[in-house]
């Protein structure tokens, strides 16, 4: 079957149509993924992603360009975002601990400290279960995510959609400390 038909019998719901593409394309797609991430589990989440919107959004579909390209180019895309995401966060993890620490606190400090450490394990009662469990996890536990991910047996997006939950909460909750 040529990509063109089968982008057609997609678009209408055919589901066999998109397994043919999906089984065509994977492992090339995942190839191409490692190229950037060096990470086969990183890389294989990248093209599941994509096919999962792909379908997820199928009456909609619309691709100008030939079927490969298209693959290709939405996984540079999505494996550079990710990659420039990590870089920040890497960025302001290194710039926070360049911070020196102060060896006497002011009593203001201290008084600080405490309230923030109380907004903190009010934020966390708040959250439900699952972000709760993952920022735990990355947090004090200082897991990666990918470990999270294979302890609770859930996807990494799933860990960083609830990471991105709960630290959407801290931030709003402890925005007059910011």
């Amino acid at each position: 079957m040529d990509d063109k038909l089968a982008i057609r019998k997609i678009r209408q719901g055919d589901i066999g149509s998109f397994e043919i593409l999906f089984r065509k394309y994977y492992e090339d797609l995942c190839q191409w993924a490692f190229h950037y991430m060096r990470d086969r589990d990183s890389s294989e989440e990248i093209v599941q992603d994509l096919f999962y919107h792909i379908w997820k959004d199928h009456a909609k579909l619309e691709i100008r360009v030939s079927l490969k390209s298209y693959l290709y180019k939405a996984v540079s895309n999505n494996c550079k975002m990710i990659l420039k995401k990590q870089s920040r966060r890497s960025a302001i993890e290194s710039e926070i601990a360049k911070q020196p620490i102060s060896t006497q606190d002011q009593p203001s400090d201290v008084l600080e400290t405490s309230e923030i450490r109380e907004v903190v394990n009010k934020t966390l009662d708040e959250l439900p279960e699952r972000p709760a469990q993952i920022f735990k996890m990355s947090r004090y536990e200082g897991l990666k995510y990918r470990e999270i991910a294979e302890k609770l047996s859930i996807s990494i997006k799933t860990v960083e959609a609830n990471m991105g939950k709960a630290l959407e909460m801290f931030r709003k909750n402890l925005q007059e400390y910011i």
